[in-house]
């Protein structure tokens, strides 16, 4: 097994963990923190968009199995990556879409394919997703861990805002 780490943040990790989750070669999508200066930050610090950190989910995935590529690829499929401020009904700088990269390989595969979806055309907006290097990731609260499986319908809810119709129309 090659057990590797990739880091996404894209809207509320509820709605970011199952797409990840579903996939072959997945070993855990832990949701989270990254990308801000506080150190072991709450929930409740997280939202006051005072520490920096933007809402993630930590995938621990066997690279024999799936690549970071096609995780890239999925992360495209479930944020959009036109909106800087937010994804769907979620608003605000804890909701941005960054992906996070922990080695320069990553970083090459992530912009590479950045570069490949703005090219494509299928999105009239700029693509404004960033692309920077993994901070210290800290684990959400266990209440936060596992939501759509515990809160199947209040995950539904959240899905329904936005994200699914977007999935919907960029799926491949």
């Amino acid at each position: 097994m090659k057990k590797e780490t990739a880091i996404f943040a894209g809207g509320c990790f509820w709605c970011m963990v199952k797409p990840f989750d579903e996939q072959p070669g997945i070993i855990s999508v832990v949701s989270g923190y990254c990308g801000g200066h506080v150190a072991n930050p709450t929930y409740e610090q997280v939202c006051t968009e005072t520490t920096g950190h933007a809402e993630s989910v930590e995938i621990t995935y066997d690279a024999d199995i799936i690549s970071y590529k096609d995780l890239v690829e999925i992360y495209w499929q479930i944020a959009d990556p036109t909106d800087a401020m937010g994804q769907f009904q979620d608003r605000g700088d804890s909701y941005r879409p960054i992906i996070f990269y922990t080695n320069e390989e990553q970083k090459e595969i992530a912009e590479a394919s950045k570069k490949a979806l703005a090219e494509s055309g299928i999105f009239d907006q700029p693509i404004v997703t960033k692309i920077q290097p993994a901070t210290t990731f800290y684990p959400a609260e266990d209440y936060h861990q596992d939501f759509y499986k515990k809160n199947p319908l209040r995950f539904e809810m959240e899905e329904s805002g936005g994200r699914a119709e977007f999935i919907k129309k960029h799926r491949k």
